[in-house]
């Protein structure tokens, strides 16, 4: 298991090559919920891509079984709402990518461990632009 000394002294990188930059404090988001879309050998749901949820992405997630939407404060989860941000599972994204139902990602705090499952180039077309 990585120590929280350890992923410090790492410098983790996005898919650009850049600092990975954070995705959400609130909610409070990434596996190991520093706000980051960071990734270690516990991570087994690779939690590494940064996206903006959107209603359609969220009744997709539904539809396949991961309830998004819905609070659950046994695990510190808020719930989603449309518009947040949230490291998101790098497998999860690229079956909704696959469906045509792919959110917005944020390239900069989408962590480089998402080029093991998907290209650039797809996450690219779904970047989120200012």
């Amino acid at each position: 298991m990585i120590s929280i000394e350890d992923r410090q002294n790492d410098t983790p990188k996005n898919v650009l090559g850049g600092a990975l930059e954070a995705c959400s404090m609130d909610p409070l988001t990434g596996f190991y919920r520093t706000g980051c879309c960071e990734t270690g050998p516990d991570d087994h749901g690779r939690h590494t891509v940064c996206v903006r949820v959107n209603e359609a992405f969220l009744a997709f997630s539904r539809s396949r079984g991961n309830d998004l939407s819905t609070p659950m404060p046994q695990y510190g989860f808020p719930g989603l709402d449309p518009g947040d941000r949230w490291c998101l599972c790098a497998l999860r994204w690229v079956e909704a990518f696959e469906a045509g139902m792919a959110p917005p990602v944020i390239l900069e705090a989408t962590h480089e461990a998402t080029l093991n499952v998907t290209t650039l180039e797809a996450l690219q077309r779904h970047a989120e632009h200012p």
